[in-house]
């Protein structure tokens, strides 16, 4: 790059991945990062909404890195006003790369995923039939649960069981004690860099280099739950957003707010820590994983 010049990132891993060989960007160039908190297809979709809609668009965070000409802050918020961002917060590219990577290790993809896979299991093993098993998961999380929260808050999920219920739920969600350690450390495997040396030695093993064959990742649509999750889906009634399951409820919310936790700890900012743990999963990846059936994908 030319000296002087501006690299606009929407994603800080380039500088972890740079800070675990040792480097860094050249000092000659300014660095920034303005980062959609959402899917590329909902940024767009948002984006063209707001044609017709006031208001629209997706939150952003942004980020100074580097500013050599002592204009790095207005071309990164320039650049969030023309992403049509309602809200705009600043942070670090340190602390957006992992708080985005650790989200996404938590209640964002990892944890939903091991969440679902997991209750689906411990339904049909105490006599759950399969189809309802899996509404009570999947269906459960990606739908009513998301769609309550988003619209109404956490507490609103609470207060939508009888007082027999919120006793189930309630059990789960005090004792997320247990997953905030689990939390810590995919914290600290993200900041050491330990989890994107890892990312970035499977890719690598993705191609045929040196005469040795390639290792693709594997698909997770081939467990139990996910066949049962075809049929119970080819079925689905259109606007069904599922049953509204205590025990799975208490689970996601004591996740969702163990990693609240953990990132309160590390110092981010409540803005930061809201839109990765609670935002961009119930409004982004848990929307159009119900609408699409795309968690499967995020695994591939």
């Amino acid at each position: 790059m030319k000296p002087n010049s501006i690299l606009g990132l929407s994603h800080g891993f380039l500088l972890g991945h740079l800070q675990s060989l040792g480097l860094d960007f050249p000092k000659n160039i300014s660095v920034i990062a303005v980062c959609p908190k959402g899917m590329g297809p909902l940024v767009r979709r948002l984006y063209v909404q707001g044609k017709e809609i006031n208001g629209e668009g997706i939150n952003s965070s942004f980020a100074v890195h580097q500013d050599v000409e002592g204009r790095a802050a207005d071309v990164a918020l320039g650049w969030s006003v023309a992403l049509v961002s309602p809200f705009t917060f600043a942070t670090t590219l340190e602390q957006e790369y992992k708080s985005d990577i650790f989200g996404e290790r938590g209640i964002l993809l990892g944890a939903v995923h091991g969440v679902v896979e997991c209750l689906f299991r411990r339904y049909t093993e105490n006599g759950m039939n399969e189809d309802l098993a899996y509404k009570n998961t999947d269906e459960s999380i990606t739908g009513i649960i998301s769609k309550t929260i988003s619209t109404k808050g956490m507490l609103a999920v609470y207060n939508s069981f009888p007082m027999r219920e919120k006793g189930t739920l309630r059990l789960h969600t005090v004792q997320r004690i247990i997953p905030v350690w689990t939390f810590y450390e995919c914290y600290e495997d993200v900041a050491s860099g330990s989890e994107i040396r890892s990312v970035v030695l499977a890719g690598r093993r993705f191609y045929e280099k040196e005469s040795l064959p390639a290792f693709p990742m594997g698909k997770i649509d081939q467990t139990r739950m996910w066949k049962v999750g075809e049929r119970v889906r080819a079925t689905r009634p259109k606007d069904d957003l599922g049953p509204l399951y205590p025990f799975t409820a208490g689970v996601f919310v004591a996740l969702m707010m163990a990693q609240i936790e953990v990132l309160r700890k590390k110092g981010h900012s409540y803005s930061e820590i809201i839109n990765e743990s609670l935002i961009e999963a119930v409004d982004s990846l848990n929307l159009i994983s119900d609408r699409q059936h795309l968690i499967l994908y995020y695994f591939t």
